[in-house]
């Protein structure tokens, strides 16, 4: 055997099943010395949030034992990474960097710096086909989903099978000193996690697990499942692809051996996820403005009382706050609830969706700041294939459609019903002829909207 090294830089990749930078290190032959650097201040203002570092030292905890059962292990450094992977580069002679491509704005730019000092091979592992590659019949970007699911069905047969997992790893004779996942501190300080850790088991394995049971039940469950929180009738697999603990290619190839209407659903999903990197990838602005211009007129109201009680699941109606509540606990919200409680921030109180997505980036466990920004310009009108401005969320109406029993509710708002529970800060009705009349008068090109929805006592 080769007394080469390859290093193989690990990020949101976090798996040994088909991983296409291990797989391509491993067949080079040599040692391979596993990396991982934290350096958050280099994704600028979008550094991973509380709760997504939490999964972070889980997950690498997890991915540490992996690869100690096959005979390496995985060193931790702090950044900046160009700096970290030279001074590793240079001190055990590794002959290459291995890593696996990532596609938000910032690291875009890091990543290319990289590439031009050091001796690197990257790959694709977080999507079915990068952004690049993928355009519309005028050589453009796509900006409607429907006609990007098209262009994706029809190569879909291009989607090749996953690859397998090393059996060993083989490790370099002298090992480079690594910080410990503690030294990190990725975790709280003041025990709030409690919730995450009852709800999630971060790492590869349980990834696996989750996906294995989902591909069993999703032919008979997600259609009629999939919009009701108070059933689990979802995935779950968000978290798992944003750490890269399983891949895209895994999820599609395990839904294809399940052919049905569900089957097909999940994959639709899939795609949805893919058309938000290929929108942050063409418009690396949207993070922070909107993608439709004329947006940035739109006369939102700055009030900290109503988005407290928005984030403290506080607003009085009910499921609203369930939403909210179960996120603060658990890191998590049913996609349906997502929705509805961003149509209830931007619609009936006003407030900007740059507010919301930045509470969800900080409190969600699978933070995606691609599919964060589709989510919340679509809700908001001012995105890609954005939902029409007069679609307000009826909170009632969604309670009682997908809630009818109010299991869910119930389980977040026990106090439902019992003296001193929140009473509603806005009157719906009135609050969303309001944000008709502010979408309107956008749309007539007048910014000059009378006053904001009145705040009920």
């Amino acid at each position: 055997m080769s007394d080469a090294i390859a290093l193989v830089w690990f990020r949101l990749d976090l798996r040994l099943l088909d991983n296409p930078a291990l797989d391509a290190a491993v067949r080079v032959g040599g040692n391979i010395l596993p990396v991982f650097i934290w350096a958050p201040e280099e994704e600028a203002q979008w550094a991973p949030g509380a709760a997504s570092r939490w999964w972070l030292h889980q997950s690498l905890s997890s991915l540490d034992g992996q690869l100690r059962r096959r005979g390496s292990r995985l060193i931790v450094r702090r950044g900046p990474t160009l700096q970290t992977l030279r001074d590793l580069v240079e001190k055990t002679g590794a002959e290459a960097v291995f890593f696996n491509r990532r596609y938000e704005p910032a690291l875009i730019a890091r990543d290319t710096a990289i590439e031009r000092e050091l001796p690197t091979q990257s790959f694709n592992s977080a999507l079915l086909f990068e952004p690049g590659e993928i355009w519309n019949a005028a050589g453009k970007p796509f900006r409607v989903f429907t006609a990007f699911w098209k262009a994706y069905s029809v190569r879909a047969e291009q989607i090749g099978a996953p690859g397998d997992s090393p059996s060993q790893i083989p490790a370099p004779a002298r090992w480079p000193t690594s910080l410990t996942l503690t030294a990190l501190e990725l975790e709280p300080k003041i025990n709030w996690s409690t919730g995450l850790r009852n709800a999630w088991t971060p790492g590869e394995e349980s990834a696996r697990r989750v996906l294995k049971r989902f591909a069993r039940a999703v032919v008979r469950e997600y259609p009629e499942l999939r919009d009701r929180p108070d059933v689990r009738g979802t995935s779950r697999l968000s978290p798992h692809l944003h750490f890269g603990e399983v891949g895209p290619r895994q999820v599609w190839w395990a839904l294809r051996d399940h052919p049905s209407q569900g089957a097909g659903t999940c994959l639709r999903q899939l795609v949805w996820r893919e058309f938000a990197h290929h929108l942050l990838f063409h418009f690396p602005h949207t993070t922070d403005d909107p993608l439709r211009p004329e947006f940035a007129k739109f006369p939102w109201r700055r009030d900290a009382k109503l988005l407290q009680a928005w984030q403290q699941g506080r607003t009085g109606f009910p499921l609203v706050d369930a939403g909210m509540r179960e996120l603060w606990q658990t890191g998590w919200m049913h996609n349906r609830l997502r929705m509805m409680v961003a149509s209830f921030l931007v619609k009936d109180l006003l407030l900007p969706w740059q507010q919301g997505a930045r509470w969800f980036w900080d409190t969600l466990v699978d933070a995606d700041l691609a599919n964060n920004t589709l989510g919340w310009q679509w809700v908001a009108g001012c995105g890609a294939d954005a939902a029409p401005y007069f679609r307000v969320f009826n909170p009632e109406t969604q309670r009682a459609k997908f809630d009818p029993r109010d299991d869910y509710v119930r389980r977040w708002v026990p106090e439902l019903g019992r003296p001193g529970s929140p009473q509603p800060i806005v009157d719906h009705a009135v609050a969303r002829a309001r944000a008709l009349e502010a979408f309107a008068s956008l749309r007539r090109g007048n910014d000059n909207v009378s006053g904001p929805p009145k705040v009920q006592s």
